[in-house]
C-alpha cells in the first residue's frame, strides 16, 4: 500500500459533494483522505469509524473487457483504510476492520470484517495423523513439510516439540491484528462472508461462500486462486494455489502450488507442495508433496504419504472399534493404491509399493521397497521388489517434474525428486539381506513363506533378491559415472583425489524428511541446536533444512562411498581403475537389464488384449488401425524412445568412462 503518511480531513466542500452523492457517516471528522482524494468517485455509500481514503479516480479493464471505474459505491464501512486505485462496489453487508491496499478490486460481496483480535489461522493447531491430537502440528504462514514431518512425528524428543511451539506462539503473537488485510491487486467478488482473514497481494476470491478464520499467502509472482463455491474455516493457504468447486476445508495447511477442487473436503490434515485433491474426502491426513487423490469415492484417513497417487475407492481404517481412532498409517514415497484398496491401520508400506485389495493384518513392508502388496484368497501377498521392472513406476516419477506448480521466487518445501536414493536403496539392501534370511531360514522345498502377516511366493523371493541386486547395482554406478564425470585423472594419486569423500556425514542412515531425502545425523543436529536455543526461530529451522537439502549432492557420494566399500569389501582409498572399471561394466549390465524389463512391460500395452474396445464396427485389420490411429506405435510411443535413449545414453556413458580408466591402467 502507498497512501501517503500526509493526510488531511475533508473540506468542506468534499463533505457536501459526498452527502450529494448520497454517502453518509456517523462522524465526518474522523474521515481522512490523501491529498488528491476525489470525491466524486464515492457514492451511495456509509461510513463509521476511523477510515483513510486514498485517491481512486480512474479505472480498469476487467479480464472480460468490462470497464470498471474505480471508487466505492453502494458499500457500507467501518474502521477502513483504503487504498489508491480502489474500486469497492455494491457490497450487500458491510466491511468493518479492513486494511485494503492499492489497486483492489471488492465487488458483489455480503460481509468482509474482522472480529475482535486474530492470528488469521496462524497457531491453529492440526490433528493430523492421530485424530485425538496426539500429534498436532501448530500452523503457521511458512509451515514446510520438513518441520510438519519433525513435528508430527518427533514426539520423543519432548524438548523439541516444545521449543516449536514456543516458537510458533511468539509467531503467532507478532502477526496477531485488530484489522484484516487484502493485499495490493487482489480481486474480491462475489463472496458471501470472508472473516478473519488476511489476504496477500494479487489474491483472486471468486463467488466463494465462506472463509474463516484464515490467511491467503498470495504473492506478485505466484497468485493464490479461490473459486466457486468454497468454504474453508482455520486455514493458511500458500502462494500458487488454486481452490475450486465448492471444496469443503476446514482445519488445514494448504502449501505451495496445490490444487483442491471438485467437492473435495478436509479436515485437520496438512497438504504441502503441490498435492492434488478432487472429489474424495481427507481426514487428520499428513500430505507430502505430490500426493494426488482424484476420485469421488475416496478416503485418506490418519496416514502420511509423499508421491502417492490413490485410486478410486481407497480407504483405510484408523481404529479398531476399542480405544477409538488412534491409529496411523504410513505410506511411505512413491507408493499407490489401485481402485477399492483398503488398509487396516496401523500398517506401514514401504517405497514404490503399490497396494491391491483388502489388508487387514497390519502389514509393514518399510524394508521391501517397489514391491506389490496383493490380497489373494483374503490373504496378503507380498511380491517383491517387482516395480523396479514396472514402466508405471518409472513414468510417475518422470512426471513429478512436470507437475511442479511452485512459481514463486521463495519455495518453502526441499523436495527431493529422485526415485533411486540413499533412503531408497537402503531399504534395498535392507530388503536384499531379509529375502535371504528369509529363503534360508524356509529351506529348498518350501513353495512360499510367511512373514509378518505376509505371504511371499519362494519364486518371488529368488526374483526379489535379483531384482533389488541388480537395482542396488545400478543406483551406486550411477553416482560413481557421475563423481567422475569430466575427470581425467593421469596417476592412482588423482583418482583416489577424486573418489575421497570430503567427510563422513553422510555414511550413515537416511530419512525421507517430508519428501527431503536427507542424512538422519544432520536432522538430529539442527534438533539438537533448537534444544539448545541456537536455533531460536521458526524461520531459522527453513533455512537451516534448506542448508541440509544443498548439502546433499556431496553428502549422497558420501553415502555411496561407504556402500561401494561394503559390496566390493575394501576401502575406497584401495580402488583402482581395475575396480572402477569391474563396477562400470556391472552397471553397464544392471542398467541396460532393468531398461530392457521395462521395455518389455511397456510392450504389453500394445498386445492383442490392449487392442480390445477397438475398431468396433471393423476386422482385425480395422482394429489395428484404430488402435494404431488413437495410441500410435509401440516404436514411436515418446516413452518406448525414451528408454532406448536411455540405454545408448548409458552405453556411451560407461565406454566413455571405460576408456578413460583403461587409459589410467594402462590398457589401452
Amino acid at each position: 500500500m502507498n497512501i501517503s503518511s500526509n493526510l488531511r480531513s475533508l473540506s468542506a466542500s468534499e463533505k457536501e459533494m459526498l452527502e450529494g452523492n448520497g454517502c453518509t457517516c456517523l462522524d465526518w471528522g474522523r474521515i481522512r483522505v490523501t491529498t488528491d482524494f476525489d470525491p466524486s468517485s464515492i457514492s451511495n455509500s456509509g461510513f463509521s469509524g476511523d477510515i483513510i481514503l486514498g485517491c481512486m479516480k480512474g479505472s480498469r479493464t476487467l479480464g472480460s473487457g468490462f470497464v470498471l471505474k474505480e471508487g466505492i459505491s453502494n458499500a457500507s464501512l467501518h474502521n477502513c483504510i483504503i487504498g489508491n486505485r480502489s474500486a469497492i462496489h455494491n457490497i450487500r453487508g458491510y466491511i468493518a476492520n479492513y486494511i485494503i491496499g492499492d489497486g483492489v478490486t471488492i465487488t458483489d460481496c455480503g460481509r468482509i470484517f474482522t472480529e475482535g483480535e486474530s492470528s488469521f489461522g496462524n497457531g491453529l493447531e492440526v490433528a493430523v495423523l492421530n485424530e485425538s491430537g496426539a500429534r498436532g502440528v501448530r500452523m503457521w504462514d511458512r509451515l514446510s513439510s520438513q518441520l510438519g514431518y519433525v513435528t508430527a512425528l518427533y514426539r520423543h524428543r519432548s524438548e523439541t516439540i516444545a521449543a516449536i511451539n514456543d516458537m510458533t506462539d511468539r509467531y503467532c503473537d507478532s502477526v496477531k491484528s485488530l484489522m484484516g488485510y487484502i493485499g495490493d491487486d487482489s480481486l474480491v467478488t462475489g463472496c458471501s462472508l470472508i472473516r478473519n482473514v488476511r489476504l496477500g497481494p494479487c489474491s483472486v476470491v471468486e463467488d466463494s461462500t465462506r472463509l474463516d478464520e484464515g490467511s491467503v499467502n498470495s504473492s506478485r509472482e505466484d497468485p493464490v486462486y479461490i473459486g466457486a463455491g468454497v468454504i474453508m474455516e482455520g486455514f493458511i493457504v500458500c502462494s500458487g494455489t488454486r481452490i475450486t468447486g465448492a471444496a469443503v476445508i476446514r482445519n488445514c495447511f494448504i502449501g505451495q502450488g496445490c490444487r483442491l477442487g471438485r467437492q473435495f473436503s478436509a479436515g485437520n490434515s496438512l497438504f504441502f507442495a503441490n498435492c492434488e485433491g478432487y472429489h474424495g474426502e481427507a481426514c487428520s491426513v499428513f500430505a507430502g508433496p505430490f500426493t494426488v487423490t482424484h476420485h469421488k469415492s475416496t478416503l485418506l484417513i490418519a496416514g502420511m504419504y509423499s508421491f502417492m497417487n490413490a485410486g478410486s475407492g481407497s480407504n483405510q481404517s484408523n481404529h479398531l472399534y476399542k480405544l477409538g481412532p488412534i491409529h496411523q498409517g504410513i505410506m511411505e514415497r512413491g507408493s499407490k493404491t489401485t481402485s477399492d484398496s483398503y488398509l487396516l491401520w496401523p500398517a506401514r508400506v514401504g517405497p514404490f509399493t503399490l497396494v491391491m485389495g483388502r489388508h487387514y493384518g497390519n502389514p509393514d513392508t518399510s524394508s521391501l521397497p517397489f514391491s506389490y502388496l496383493v490380497e489373494h484368497n483374503n490373504e496378503s501377498l507380498l511380491v517383491p521388489a517387482i516395480n523396479l521392472r514396472s514402466v508405471g513406476t518409472i513414468r510417475d516419477a518422470r512426471k513429478w517434474p512436470g507437475r511442479e506448480n511452485r512459481r514463486d521466487t521463495i519455495l518453502i518445501d526441499r523436495v527431493s525428486l529422485d526415485m533411486l536414493s540413499p533412503y531408497t536403496v537402503r531399504k534395498m539392501i535392507e530388503g536384499r539381506e531379509l529375502l535371504r534370511h528369509i529363503r534360508d531360514d524356509a529351506g529348498e522345498n518350501t513353495e512360499y513363506c510367511m512373514w509378518g502377516n505376509m505371504r511371499i511366493n519362494r519364486h518371488a523371493i529368488d526374483r526379489g533378491i535379483e531384482l533389488y541386486e541388480t537395482g542396488i547395482i545400478k543406483y551406486l554406478g550411477t553416482i560413481l559415472v557421475k563423481r567422475l564425470e569430466g575427470h581425467n585423472p593421469d596417476s592412482q594419486t588423482e583418482l583416489l583425489k577424486i573418489l575421497k569423500p570430503r567427510e563422513d556425514t553422510g555414511k550413515g542412515d537416511w530419512i525421507d524428511a517430508g519428501g527431503m531425502v536427507a542424512p538422519s545425523i544432520l536432522v538430529e543436529r539442527l534438533l539438537d541446536t533448537i534444544d539448545s536455543g541456537e536455533t531460536d526461530s521458526l524461520d531459522k529451522i527453513n533455512e537451516s533444512f534448506e542448508a541440509i537439502y544443498d548439502s546433499c549432492t556431496e553428502r549422497e557420494w558420501e553415502w555411496v562411498a561407504a556402500r561401494l566399500e561394503e559390496e566390493e569389501g575394501k576401502y575406497i582409498a584401495e580402488f583402482t581403475a581395475s575396480d572402477i572399471l569391474r563396477i562400470v561394466e556391472k552397471w553397464k549390465k544392471a542398467v541396460v537389464s532393468l531398461d530392457y524389463k521395462l521395455y518389455e512391460d511397456a510392450m504389453k500395452e500394445f498386445t492383442l488384449s490392449a487392442k480390445t474396445g477397438f475398431g468396433i464396427d471393423g476386422d482385425e485389420e480395422v482394429k489395428r488401425l484404430d488402435f494404431a490411429a488413437v495410441r500410435g506405435s509401440f516404436e514411436e510411443n515418446p516413452f518406448v524412445a525414451s528408454i532406448l535413449d536411455h540405454i545408448r545414453e548409458k552405453r556411451e556413458q560407461g565406454d566413455d568412462l571405460t576408456a578413460r580408466m583403461k587409459k589410467l591402467a594402462g590398457l589401452d
